[in-house]
């Protein structure tokens, strides 16, 4: 077997965050090299003989006390005496995400971390991913089973134990870290693939919609800010990773719509705005939240359109959903029904502020077009077709006042994977009582009111960013024995 030699390198404590993820970065770059050139070479000359292997970087972690350490923090710190650690793939894009957990942990705990090389085997689709010069070919398209001589991804590794509270931990060491590096470079490739865009792109501020109406209004939003000098943000990235920088700059075409075309308005600390249209159903949302949990955004908020459910309801009116009820069955294996998915109020507060300064309406007067309450998620577009007593009788039972495909899901998305989540919708018919959505009242419809709702939920993103990150990670999202690392 011809292996990356780690012996050399070995496991290096460091003190100093900047400096572990300096030499994260060094070991990732030395394992991806090496694997690229020897996938390269035996591309060219043939199956060299014996396997070719090299392995992800971690970050480990050991400490011995039961220190006390300050709890108002959700995060960057261990529950328990052992030792903890986390497999580490892209360290350039994860940058400062790196140097912000472990520069907590160092601090939180006074003890180092060691950075070396894992026992997890890097697969080569992983390794050349991001070299656009090397295609990995199909199963039996090479010369020889590409299995026989380098890794490929493993689905017995790659999966959500972590988040999902299954996991169980092997030869005494505690994950660090919600996702291995194996789990999220399987997301990262299927993010470019599902929303045409390179992860890099990618901001801490993602807001999902169901329609393609908003897009417009976002690239004219984002051309706005972009001839503004005082607004922070620096390019604006579309589909196909078409950036411009300029307002009246063009955007090229992309030459194929994605499953989920994905927007980008973006700032320099990563700080900007994301919007994913995922299209309808509840499960698209599970795909995009899966994917997108792995970058830890800071936040993920729907805006979308409803279903109003009460007669006092009206056709633009917005809903700030409280809670939600379940009935769209993509997570009942992963997060059982039975458990309950709490608003955030630091979030629930941000969307009504921001419905408060786009309407100027405050007060007793923002119920006039506000409603909070429960938003039902069903899986079944076609819903008012259906026997009406059952499903009927089950909303009005659980007090639901709108209802859509996919809000529950990201919602409940959002706290398995510990990212703060909100919803505020839009009533775009009335099914119940006679007022569906037909074509021309919901292309008057959408004229209206697309413009002014996705400004709800760039200036609630606006609010969100200045928070304190300590702030906006509620510790509602955190498990009993949680990772160190966000």
């Amino acid at each position: 077997m011809k292996t990356l030699e780690q012996a050399e390198h070995g496991h290096t404590e460091f003190h100093d965050a900047a400096a572990a993820v300096s030499h994260l970065c060094d070991l990732y770059e030395d394992a991806i090299q090496f694997l690229s050139g020897q996938f390269q070479r035996a591309m060219e000359h043939g199956a060299p003989e014996g396997r070719i292997r090299a392995y992800y970087p971690e970050i480990r972690f050991t400490t011995s006390s039961y220190a006390r350490v300050d709890t108002r923090l959700s995060f960057g710190h261990v529950a328990d005496p052992g030792v903890y650690s986390t497999t580490v793939t892209r360290p350039d894009l994860f940058n400062n995400y790196l140097e912000q957990q472990i520069g907590l942990l160092i601090a939180n705990h006074d003890q180092p971390v060691e950075i070396g090389y894992s026992n997890t085997p890097m697969p080569v689709h992983f390794a050349v991913a991001n070299d656009p010069n090397i295609t990995v070919p199909q199963q039996g398209a090479a010369a020889f089973p590409l299995r026989d001589v380098f890794d490929v991804p493993d689905l017995s590794n790659t999966n959500d134990d972590i988040v999902n509270g299954t996991h169980e931990p092997i030869g005494g060491i505690h994950p660090l870290a919600p996702f291995t590096a194996q789990r999220i470079d399987y997301s990262l490739a299927r993010l470019a693939h599902y929303t045409a865009t390179d992860a890099d792109h990618f901001q801490n501020h993602v807001l999902f919609t169901n329609y393609q109406f908003y897009v417009s209004e976002f690239e004219a939003y984002a051309r706005a800010q972009l001839d503004d000098p005082a607004s922070g943000y620096t390019s604006f990235v579309s589909t196909g990773n078409a950036e411009i920088t300029a307002g009246d700059q063009p955007l090229a075409a992309s030459p194929k719509m994605p499953q989920m075309p994905t927007y980008h308005l973006k700032r320099e600390d990563g700080s900007g705005i994301t919007l994913v249209n995922i299209g309808v159903g509840p499960s698209n949302a599970k795909t995009a939240t899966d994917h997108i949990a792995v970058l830890r955004p800071h936040a993920w908020i729907m805006v979308g359109h409803c279903a109003g459910l009460r007669n006092s309801q009206a056709l633009g009116d917005f809903v700030l959903a409280h809670a939600y009820l379940r009935e769209d069955n993509v997570l009942d294996t992963d997060l059982p029904p039975w458990v309950p998915i709490p608003a955030l109020a630091e979030i629930q507060i941000a969307l009504e502020q921001a419905v408060a300064q786009t309407t100027q309406l405050e007060g007793y007067e923002l119920k006039r077009i506000m409603r909070t309450g429960t938003v039902a998620s069903y899986d079944d577009r076609n819903w008012e077709l259906r026997d009406q007593h059952g499903p009927v009788q089950r909303l009005s039972q659980s007090r639901a006042i709108a209802l859509d495909m996919e809000s529950a899901t990201i919602a409940a998305n959002g706290y398995r994977f510990r990212v703060p989540y909100g919803t505020l919708l839009c009533v775009s018919d009335k099914p119940l009582h006679g007022e569906l959505k037909l074509p021309g009242m919901a292309s008057n419809f959408y004229k209206e009111q697309v413009a002014r709702h996705l400004m709800i939920g760039i200036r609630a993103m606006e609010q969100l960013r200045e928070m304190p990150l300590e702030r906006i990670h509620s510790r509602k999202l955190r498990a009993f024995d949680e990772t160190a690392f966000l």
